[in-house]
């Protein structure tokens, strides 16, 4: 999952990206409205975390030119606005919540599980084949075993289990899962595919990650061999 949190004030942004880094997702920072809207139009962001006082416009105009996008990720309002007109305004043009500053972080991030179980309510579960991966609990199961995952490990499982059978470049797993650009030189999705592999690959007959040549990775159940036709049986083998 990959986050933009839209905030001026460098303190409270660090925060923010180090909680939520923390508790597993990517995020991007942006300190105004114009930076902001450059990011969600190159980027897919599954939430936004916005600001409403931003140095170049309000955050309200931000909102308004998400809402304007065929599609557009969820947004959280977090501000120190919190007068009942401000919130009603906010919740009025668009926002999915809002949340009123000073806030406690574990109902920050409690209020962003929430809009993005909101956003995906039927992919909470995650399967293919017979790996399950529950986005919600954070659990990972292969047959009958439970298996244990680092954060960006999940985060890279999960990532290629909503896009089941798409070839995944090295390129977007980085861009979504790390909070970095990928420079083409870095081996570091190769490392980490290795690790999954060895963790829900390898005690296993059947092999769910997928080497896409000249591409990248994908997972999906690989297909069958096709059976070849039995050879006639010659009077000479009789």
């Amino acid at each position: 999952m990959r986050l933009l949190v839209v905030e001026d004030e460098k303190r409270i942004a660090d925060f923010l990206c180090r909680g939520l880094q923390g508790a597993g997702y990517a995020v991007d920072a942006a300190a105004t409205g114009a930076a902001a809207l450059e990011n969600i139009h190159s980027a897919d962001y599954d939430l936004v975390i916005l600001d409403l006082m931003l140095p170049d416009m309000d955050g309200l105009k931000v909102l308004e030119k998400v809402r304007n996008r065929k599609v557009g990720p969820p947004v959280l309002i977090l501000s120190a606005r919190g007068g009942l007109d401000d919130r009603v305004k906010g919740l009025e043009q668009g926002a999915d919540d809002y949340l009123v500053k000073p806030f406690a972080f574990v109902e920050l991030l409690a209020r962003v599980r929430a809009l993005l179980r909101r956003g995906q309510p039927a992919l909470e579960k995650l399967q293919v084949a017979d790996l399950t991966l529950d986005c919600i609990r954070r659990k990972v199961i292969r047959g009958a075993e439970t298996i244990d995952l680092a954060p960006k490990e999940f985060g890279i499982l999960e990532y290629m289990m909503r896009n089941r059978g798409r070839p995944l470049s090295r390129t977007m797993i980085v861009e979504h899962v790390w909070d970095m650009d990928y420079d083409g030189l870095t081996n570091i999705v190769d490392v980490y595919i290795r690790h999954l592999r060895s963790k829900i690959d390898d005690r296993f007959p059947q092999k769910l990650i997928q080497t896409v040549r000249g591409i990248g990775y994908m997972i999906e159940v690989p297909e069958k061999p096709a059976e070849r036709p039995a050879e006639p049986v010659s009077e000479r083998q009789v």
